[in-house]
């Protein structure tokens, strides 16, 4: 009778914390895995800030940022600061300008021009902070 309770108990204890140990092995990571995806976002974070960087460096954009009394040294220098959401929106603002005066769109300049400044005022408020 004794190894019936036994075999009982330990089945039972088996029952009821088996599920609990493989749903804790089946939210872990490995650190490949992690390791992968902290290097997917920095690369992406380094592409972004290139992006930015890229749009500054034109000719056009400096003649505009000269215009309105802006400085591309202080706002290229700000590129390194940004990072999250902030980074990214700016670098798709940055590569939407970029294509846009690459293509020679010229029906949209003040769009392209007002976009600049808004860039480069972001990055400065950025500088000082």
């Amino acid at each position: 009778m004794r190894m019936l309770q036994r075999i009982l108990g330990t089945t039972l204890a088996l029952a009821l914390f088996a599920p609990a140990a493989w749903a804790q092995q089946s939210h872990t990571i490995s650190t490949s895995a992690l390791d992968q995806a902290v290097q997917q976002r920095v690369s992406q974070d380094q592409a972004d800030r290139q992006a930015i960087r890229d749009l500054l460096q034109r000719d056009d954009v400096r003649a505009i940022a000269g215009n309105a009394g802006l400085s591309v040294e202080k706002a290229d220098a700000a590129v390194s600061t940004l990072q999250g959401d902030e980074l990214h929106q700016l670098a798709g603002q940055a590569r939407t300008v970029d294509q846009q005066l690459a293509g020679g769109a010229s029906t949209i300049v003040i769009s392209t021009t007002t976009i600049i400044i808004v860039l480069l005022v972001i990055l400065l408020i950025v500088a000082i902070s």
